[in-house]
C-alpha cells in the first residue's frame, strides 16, 4: 500500500497534538511531533529547544518586522531561513518513508504535491481552549491565558504567511477542519482514522 499521511495544524490549547497521537496510536503509523524536533536538530545542529520555539512560530507578530529579521530585500539568510530549509527536508524524508501522522511543521504546505496526504486543521474557541491549557497544561488561571493564546496564534498564523504564502487556519488550504471545542478530542480522531482508512 502507498504511503499515507496525515497532517495536523492546530490552534494553540486546541488539543491537535493529543488528537495526532491517539490518531497514529489507532491506525498503528508513527506520530512526529517531539520526534520531529529531535530529528531537525540532528540535521541542524541547533538546540532542540530554539527548534521547539521557533520552528513554527514567528519571532516578532508583525509580518514587516520579520522581513527586516530575515534580511530578505539585502539577498540574507537568517538562522530561522536555515531551520526552515532543514525543517522542510526532514518533513520530505519523513514522508517518504512511510505511512504517519505528522503535528505541525507545515507539513501540510510542505506536502502540498503529494496525493497521499490529508491536511487537518485542529480548531476551537477561545474560551475552550484557555480552559483547556489550564486543564491540561496547569497553567495558573490568573495568568493572561486568553492573551497568551492569541499572542501565539498571532505568530504561528504570521510564520506560516511569511514562508508559505498563504493564510494559516483558511479552510481553502487543509481537506478537513474539525472543532474540537464542539466535537471532542475522541470524536476527531474518530473521524480522522475514518477518513484515513477509507
Amino acid at each position: 500500500m502507498a504511503n499515507r499521511i496525515i497532517t495536523i495544524s492546530r490552534e494553540f490549547g486546541s488539543g491537535g497534538r493529543t488528537i495526532g497521537r491517539q490518531t497514529a496510536q489507532r491506525l498503528g503509523i508513527p506520530c512526529y511531533d517531539a520526534e520531529l524536533i529531535e530529528k531537525i536538530a540532528e540535521e541542524s545542529g541547533l538546540a532542540g529547544d530554539y527548534i521547539r520555539e521557533k520552528g513554527e512560530h514567528s519571532v516578532h507578530a508583525n509580518p514587516l518586522a520579520n522581513i527586516f529579521m530575515s534580511d530578505r530585500s539585502n539577498g540574507g539568510f537568517s538562522m530561522q531561513d536555515y531551520l526552515w530549509k532543514v525543517q522542510r527536508q526532514v518533513v520530505c524524508d519523513i514522508a517518504e518513508k512511510g505511512s504517519c501522522v505528522i503535528v505541525g511543521r507545515c507539513a501540510d504546505y510542505i506536502l502540498r504535491e503529494r496525493q497521499d496526504v490529508l491536511a487537518a486543521f485542529i480548531h476551537a474557541d477561545m474560551e475552550k481552549r484557555a480552559e483547556r491549557i489550564v486543564r491540561v497544561y496547569g497553567e495558573d488561571v490568573d495568568t493572561p491565558i486568553l492573551k497568551r493564546v492569541k499572542e501565539k496564534d498571532k505568530r504561528r498564523k504570521t510564520y506560516h504567511r511569511f514562508y508559505t504564502d498563504e493564510e494559516w487556519g483558511r479552510a481553502q488550504n487543509y481537506h478537513i477542519c474539525l472543532d474540537s471545542g464542539v466535537l471532542g478530542i475522541d470524536t476527531c480522531t474518530d473521524i480522522l482514522c475514518s477518513l484515513y482508512e477509507k
